[in-house]
């Protein structure tokens, strides 16, 4: 399926125009931020906003603060938005690094991340990502490598090793 760009598509579905039958190679919206409430809010070519009400009562952690996992996967979703709108037909993308440094605890709050290009490469692209809370104060950092593969590298449709794993742990198991 070709459908329309990624980019086109996201900033339809960002502006409220997104029709039912309009589509793109990707999936959209993704299974993890459907998951976790992450919604699209800002989107132009290699740069997005995302947004995600958290609550240390589901997201939490030990010490009663946000797990920084859940800051890390707001990050990720931004960075992964902003390098799927260069994404084409026969194209996928992987995160290879991604580094966080985090500046300040969070309770609850509506996390903002805004990823953008710092460097666009044939195959490897840098990110930088801020995340800020709902009163605009910068609660971390992140900086992501992006790669993108092509070919059989970037087939979807078949399952990778001859199986799909069925249930959890099955990757691991074999």
């Amino acid at each position: 399926m070709t459908g329309l760009p990624v980019l086109t598509y996201l900033q339809r579905h960002v502006s409220g125009e997104l029709l039912p039958a309009d589509a793109t190679v990707l999936q959209y919206p993704t299974p993890i931020s459907q998951l976790l409430g992450i919604e699209i809010v800002a989107v132009d070519e290699r740069a997005a906003t995302v947004r995600m009400a958290v609550s240390t009562r589901v997201h939490g952690n030990q010490q009663g603060t946000l797990h920084g996992g859940t800051i890390a996967e707001v990050a990720d979703a931004a960075i992964g938005t902003a390098h799927s709108t260069v994404i084409r037909e026969g194209e996928s993308f992987a995160t290879i690094e991604l580094s966080l440094r985090f500046l300040r605890p969070v309770w609850h709050t509506t996390l903002a991340a805004g990823a953008w290009c710092e460097h666009a490469g044939r195959t490897v692209s840098h990110y930088r990502c801020e995340i800020r809370d709902d009163e605009n104060r910068l609660v971390a950092i992140a900086d992501s490598a992006v790669m993108t593969v092509r070919g059989a590298d970037a087939d979807r449709s078949a399952p990778r090793h001859g199986k799909e794993a069925t249930n959890a742990g099955d990757h691991i198991r074999g």
